[in-house]
């Protein structure tokens, strides 16, 4: 090989080992190295495989731990469901208690009663109960007898003529019930129509 050869074969070997900024890289190993600086040793190749095995190390934990964290909280909701859907009527079932044991009274009272007025007193009594057990539970009553007609909370069965304005609610068949905000049952009622 001439000498001209052989300079030129440096060159383009000199110039495909450069990097930019005096870096080197060997394309064996695919570590970096000073320009004039001499290859690391083994040790401490080593030494940075297993620094770098340890950072994975930790983010593999990190990443398990955070899915067994997601594991127990999607357990744990589905466990929050079912609860809430097994005993949720719990609170209607205690407010209703004391209303079954006031009528659990009046039969006992109803069968040595010789008065109907102390009958009549007891399911008065029994009554309350109840109207104030559903006032806790957020229930209330739609009871629109004299009130203008209104779809949204009653249900027209009837129409008679009567001497109030049209659709005024005349007679109340069945009282509605709305729980908070919502209609749970409209109210049956009779509207007036147009008189004749």
């Amino acid at each position: 090989m001439s000498s001209k050869s052989e300079g030129a074969e440096m060159q383009k070997g000199t110039m495909t080992a450069e990097a930019v900024d005096g870096e080197v890289a060997s394309p064996d190993d695919g570590v970096e190295y000073s320009a004039g600086g001499a290859q690391p040793s083994v040790e401490e190749l080593m030494q940075k495989l297993e620094t770098l095995q340890g950072k994975a190390d930790g983010y593999l934990n990190d990443l398990m731990r955070a899915r067994a964290e997601a594991e127990n909280v999607r357990k744990r909701s589905a466990r929050d469901v079912e609860n809430a859907h097994r005993y949720g009527q719990e609170r209607f079932i205690v407010e209703m208690l004391p209303v079954k044991d006031s009528m659990d009274l009046g039969l006992a009272a109803a069968e040595s009663a010789t008065d109907i007025e102390s009958l009549r007193e007891g399911m008065a009594l029994t009554r309350k109960a109840f109207a104030q057990a559903m006032e806790k539970l957020g229930v209330t009553e739609v009871d629109p007898l004299g009130e203008k007609f209104n779809p949204e909370l009653h249900q027209a069965i009837s129409v008679q003529p009567a001497d109030v304005e049209p659709n005024t609610v005349v007679t109340v068949v069945q009282k509605g019930y709305c729980l908070h905000d919502r209609l749970i049952r409209p109210a049956l009622v009779i509207v007036a129509g147009s008189k004749s």
